[in-house]
């Protein structure tokens, strides 16, 4: 019997059960214990078929409909190394979440667990699936079990309006992929991904395909909260509670970015200009990358400070993909499972300070949380963790993406990240120093910004220890981020999988046709060099140290320098306004932009 559906049934299964029990009496440790041993569950059956598909790509036919003469009349999962990686890291991150949230709700309904068991299905659903349509409907899935625990606290103004305007702008993300979905099949008569990539495969890109593939792009860049589809993100993370947060920031962004480079690589690559495509991704990589960084340096509301640096990390992930490069493919593989940890392990440090506190903000929280060492330290280490510090995953992915971009004559794109890296774990680093150890003036530079949506309802004020299950969590997050970086095994694992994700022929004959793909040739691991993140760890504690520690920015320096970044940082708060309007507005530029190139360039 073939393990490949049961981690959506699973999921799903458990979901529809915990919704059942809202008339029990006691039931908040049963809902926690069965939503964890369910997540888990479904971790084990995922790191099982990722021991299955390294010795082959797995293809399971739903109802046992096989392809007719090389026509698939059924659905399919076709789970290859990276497919059953993600969703392993979807599961991990859910167990973390759920594991941590056992002592962080005052007060929680069955609402809470099904949601998170739901979206848990979705992810799993949206990385196993080989089939375009089947990955919209997962897609829809994931938004709406988001939009529901982006607004759990539906009785307050704000996360109301954060859950709307995800709402709003994942909607339009899905009316996009639905006609990027209808010019394809117009052109191909199937949805099956192998299907429309062998009937485009040597075609030339007319403007219909060109248009197809823009709009699903651009539907997909939008839940991977790429320039200038990036809005939602911050307001979203800014009133999601924190379990929800570190799904958002760990997994659902990167499976976005997935979706664009295997819709590319599997039914595009044959058709469209490989070099205009790296140039187009390359660039909406880098500037997303950077003006990610520059907001998160603004922010003194701890999970917006966390999310515009998803963004810049997103940024990141985007431009090893566009690389296409299998080297570089397999550097970025790597990166999303060590970001993914590391990510989730600060959103969780930023929980404990909820639980305590009932607030994430940088300024008010200042020197309030000596107490809290333990926390303190290992979000620190998380931080500098998010500069690349090796050896997390974190410093082997980047490392390798570095190396290879390199090689391919792209020398300005390693400091370019280094650069993007060093002031996100600046500021993370920043926030740290003045939060846990009470390090310079409450109010840096750039802490100008309002800290709204805090999360001081979501749980009770406590004056007790940090419960230890929070800290587990943490802790295990980071030690996974570690064995990530550490163990070859890791890399050997993304090696295979970036040489299977980029087989679009291999890949066609096996699901069409069910002919094994011959074994790919061997390449010698990269080996990520340790001085340049050490380099750029350093930076980073430059960047928290400008902010904290005596020197320009104090006095009237401080003053100087405020009035010298006012204008540029005045135009990035006006862009980032939090009005839907806007943010629709600025979504039909990038769209049309990025509609009229396609048109010249393919």
């Amino acid at each position: 019997m073939t393990l490949a559906p049961f981690p959506v049934i699973t999921a799903l299964f458990m979901a529809t059960l915990l919704a059942a029990l809202e008339q029990v009496s006691s039931r908040r440790r049963v809902l926690d214990v069965l939503s964890l041993a369910t997540a888990l569950a479904v971790a084990a059956i995922d790191l099982q078929l990722l021991r299955t598909s390294l010795t082959g790509t797995i293809v399971y036919w739903f109802g046992d409909w096989t392809p007719m003469r090389g026509f698939p009349a059924g659905i399919a999962f076709v789970i290859d190394p990276a497919s059953a990686g993600l969703a392993l890291l979807a599961a991990l991150l859910t167990s973390a979440a759920l594991l941590f949230s056992w002592h962080h709700f005052h007060a929680v309904r069955t609402y809470y667990h099904t949601l998170m068991l739901l979206f848990l299905a979705s992810l799993q659903g949206f990385a196993l699936t080989g089939d375009l349509f089947n990955m919209f409907v997962y897609f829809e899935l994931m938004g709406v079990a988001a939009y529901a625990l982006t607004g759990y606290k539906i009785e307050e103004s704000g996360p109301l309006e954060g859950a709307l305007n995800f709402a709003v702008m994942n909607s339009v993300a899905g009316l996009v992929v639905l006609l990027g979905i209808a010019l394809i099949y117009g052109e191909t008569g199937g949805l099956n991904l192998a299907w429309a990539g062998a009937a485009l495969s040597g075609k030339p890109a007319g403007p219909a395909v060109s248009a197809a593939f823009i709009l699903l792009a651009v539907g997909f860049m939008i839940k991977g909260a790429v320039l200038p589809f990036h809005f939602w993100l911050p307001d979203a993370h800014s009133v999601a509670p924190t379990p929800a947060s570190v799904l958002f920031s760990g997994i659902m962004v990167q499976l976005g970015l997935y979706a664009v480079a295997r819709i590319y690589w599997v039914v595009f690559s044959a058709t469209l200009d490989p070099e205009v495509m790296r140039q187009m991704l390359l660039g909406t990589g880098i500037a997303t990358a950077v003006i990610g960084a520059v907001m998160a340096c603004l922010q003194r509301h701890l999970k917006r400070l966390l999310a515009y640096s998803t963004v810049s990390h997103s940024g990141m992930i985007l431009a090893g993909l566009a690389l296409l490069d299998r080297q570089a493919l397999a550097g970025t593989l790597l990166y999303i499972a060590g970001h993914g940890f590391v990510k989730g392990a600060l959103f969780i440090g930023t929980g404990v300070l909820v639980y305590h506190h009932r607030s994430v903000d940088e300024k008010e929280l200042h020197g309030r949380c000596r107490s809290l060492r333990v926390t303190g330290v290992l979000f620190c280490v998380a931080g500098l963790a998010l500069s690349g510090l090796p050896p997390f995953g974190t410093w082997a992915g980047k490392g390798i993406i570095e190396e290879t971009a390199s090689s391919l004559d792209y020398h300005y794109l390693s400091p370019l990240l280094s650069l993007c890296s060093a002031l996100t774990a600046g500021a993370v680093l920043r926030a740290a120093g003045g939060i846990f150890f009470g390090l310079g003036h409450p109010d840096a530079v750039s802490s100008s910004a309002p800290a709204t949506g805090e999360e001081g309802s979501e749980t009770g004020h406590s004056h007790g220890p940090t419960p230890r299950i929070m800290l587990v969590s943490l802790g295990l997050l980071l030690v996974l981020s570690l064995v990530v970086g550490i163990l070859p095994q890791a890399q050997h694992v993304t090696q295979q999988a970036a040489a299977r994700f980029i087989d679009r022929a291999g890949y066609h004959a096996l699901v069409l046709h069910g002919q094994p793909a011959p074994a790919q040739d061997a390449v010698p691991q990269a080996r990520p060099g340790v001085a340049i993140p050490l380099v750029t760890a350093v930076a980073a504690l430059a960047v928290a140290t400008v902010f904290l520690g005596p020197g320009p920015l104090r006095g009237r320096g401080r003053e100087s320098v405020k009035a010298l970044l006012r204008g540029p940082v005045s135009i990035l708060r006006r862009v980032h306004s939090g009005y839907i309007g806007d943010y629709v507005t600025w979504f039909i530029c990038g769209t049309g932009i990025m509609m009229v190139l396609a048109q010249f360039w393919f």
